[in-house]
């Protein structure tokens, strides 16, 4: 309940309208814009500053569009001004909040990295998210498979990985269910849209698609 009495589920609606597909869908597919007092639109990854958001596909191509078409502006009602940077913007938030949530995951004892640790997981079960580095060998990373039921994502960089599970370089990782692991999913798949990676369920041993 919020301090005005109000379920906190009727206060917030689960879904959102992207500005420039019309598509109505879940707010985890979505990135949140919002505009500055001095009208220029900047990403909010937290979903938590003030003022009226406006919701945009998840995705490099479509944040692209709204600022070449104008239509934060539209949205906004105001004439704001929106960087042509914005995409990177939102790739670098994204990238550095999915590495922040793995490394809390990773010291809740809920991830672990290396191959041989990895591949123990996925054998027995415990992995939910298997994640591989995008700049990693294919060869080895075709020895390992998505989790059953669970997701594969390759749309970070070893030197990223290695940076959430404290180390140098880190190519094959793996989180297990609870905590955090469902935020890093949503992030990633996020983030997987904006560097156009695979963010799917298939890898490995099990690539149809990937």
């Amino acid at each position: 309940m919020t301090r005005g009495g109000r379920d906190k589920d009727r206060q917030e609606p689960a879904e959102r309208r992207c500005i420039v597909t019309g598509d109505v869908q879940p707010k985890a597919g979505l990135v949140r814009f919002v505009v500055s007092p001095e009208g220029q639109v900047f990403p909010d990854l937290a979903e938590k500053l003030p003022g009226r958001g406006m919701w945009v596909t998840a995705d490099r191509d479509t944040i692209a569009k709204a600022v070449k078409k104008g239509l934060f502006s539209r949205a906004a009602k105001a004439q704001v001004t929106a960087s042509e940077n914005l995409a990177d913007m939102v790739e670098t938030g994204l990238a550095r909040r999915v590495v922040d949530l793995i490394s809390l995951t990773r010291k809740s004892g809920r991830a672990v990295a290396g191959f041989e640790k990895v591949k123990g997981w996925l054998a027995d079960g415990k992995a939910k998210v298997l994640l591989q580095a995008s700049d990693g060998s294919e060869r080895g990373k075709g020895k390992l498979w998505t989790p059953e039921g669970g997701r594969w994502f390759g749309c970070l960089t070893s030197s990223e990985l290695g940076l959430a599970f404290g180390r140098d370089s880190v190519i094959h990782g793996a989180l297990g269910a609870g905590g955090l692991s469902n935020r890093v999913v949503e992030e990633a798949a996020k983030l997987s849209g904006l560097r156009k990676n695979d963010g799917g369920t298939s890898a490995g041993k099990d690539a149809k698609s990937a």
